[in-house]
């Protein structure tokens, strides 16, 4: 009897106490998160990139960067579940070594949109060309905004080495070579030919 009070003394002082049940439930989130979290940054699978992986070119930065911009992740998702009505639509499912190369990656779980996993090679250069400066030109329910804009937003070659070079100091293997050539690859091209490089290498690793 005495134990049963004391285990009841103890659970109300937690009870009652606001700052006792915040401090607790953050340890608890902690730990929890903790092994979950931890030994995925020791797993092969989750740490090494997928055969044929390469780190995205400067106009694919590039479009990288627009997307994210665009806030594009806000309507599409780019992880496609081991599920067999996933896979059906979208193809083999997302892995972990697809995405070693992207800071921050862009797996996501909104769906307004399609899928984008394995957009890249789907459709031609064209056919994004024309759905991003209005998308019911294609897909007349499509309630994605036109993007009309980017055609005429224009690349600025000295942006890309330095992002480059912070990339390579979170693991992208970027050259010197490939830093030293950066402004090349955008040269007299648009954000909407980035954007489109960046669709177009999506998924292209993994088949």
């Amino acid at each position: 009897m005495a134990n049963t009070n004391h285990v009841v003394a103890g659970h109300e002082r937690i009870e009652t106490s606001n700052f006792l049940l915040i401090v607790l439930i953050l340890l608890t989130v902690a730990v929890g998160g903790l092994v979950e979290i931890v030994p995925l940054f020791f797993q092969r699978s989750t740490t090494q990139p997928v055969p044929g992986l390469k780190p995205y070119t400067s106009l694919q930065l590039a479009g990288r960067d627009i997307y994210l911009r665009e806030g594009c992740y806000n309507c599409h998702s780019q992880m496609i579940r081991p599920f067999r009505s996933e896979t059906l639509r979208y193809g083999h499912y997302s892995v972990a070594g697809e995405s070693v190369y992207d800071h921050p990656f862009q797996w996501g779980s909104k769906r307004t949109g399609p899928d984008l996993a394995r957009v890249g090679g789907k459709y031609s250069d064209e056919w994004h060309r024309i759905h991003l400066n209005n998308p019911r030109d294609l897909v007349p329910e499509s309630n994605m905004p036109a993007y009309s804009w980017l055609k005429d937003g224009k690349l600025d070659p000295a942006d890309m080495a330095p992002k480059m070079r912070a990339l390579r100091t979170v693991g992208v293997p970027y050259t010197d070579e490939d830093i030293a050539h950066a402004g090349e690859g955008v040269k007299d091209k648009t954000e909407l030919d980035a954007l489109i490089a960046y669709l177009q290498v999506l998924g292209t690793a993994l088949k």
